[in-house]
């Protein structure tokens, strides 16, 4: 029996590549500036549940972490006095945690007396359409449902890049 001729063999194997990327899973485009910020809603540690489509009209800080995370926990006391700062004039921040137990976020919350809504998303779902696996990572959304910004890595929230940024979204 004769072997196949190589242009056999580079036809079968340019015949997998092209099966591999026609089958192959689409990735979304990555979730950043202008697009749209993806609609959930999640339970809230003070009971009920938030959606980000009932906040349409303010600029919202949507900011996911989880409690084992210490750039997570370094960047909170910054975030509250953003959220107090600026809450009257429109503004939300939702702190949402990829933790799998309740009882663990409600504790790190009580510890360092956050003031803003923490939500919760255990099964990472809401993560995941934020595509987000590195924490803390937050999301700037304008009133308009529209990403402005995404921050990667822990940010000194109170400071006067993020005070403005903030507040010319507001304006």
């Amino acid at each position: 029996m004769s072997r196949p001729g190589p242009w056999l063999v580079a036809i079968a194997v340019a015949a997998a590549a092209v099966f591999a990327v026609v089958t192959a899973p689409r990735t979304p485009p990555p979730l950043g500036r202008g697009a749209a910020a993806p609609g959930f809603e999640l339970a809230s540690l003070d009971g009920g549940a938030v959606s980000l489509a009932s906040l349409r009209g303010q600029v919202v800080l949507v900011n996911f972490w989880a409690t084992w995370c210490a750039p997570c926990e370094d960047e909170m006391p910054a975030m509250g006095r953003l959220y107090e700062s600026l809450r009257e004039q429109g503004f939300e921040l939702l702190a949402i945690s990829v933790d799998d137990t309740e009882a663990e976020v409600r504790q790190f919350r009580e510890r360092l007396g956050i003031p803003f809504p923490v939500l919760l998303d255990p099964d990472k779902q809401v993560a995941e359409r934020y595509q987000t696996h590195r924490f803390p990572e937050s999301f700037l959304v304008g009133r308009d449902g529209v990403i402005v910004e995404r921050y990667i890595g822990p940010k000194e929230w109170d400071a006067p890049l993020y005070l403005e940024r903030v507040r010319s979204l507001l304006e």
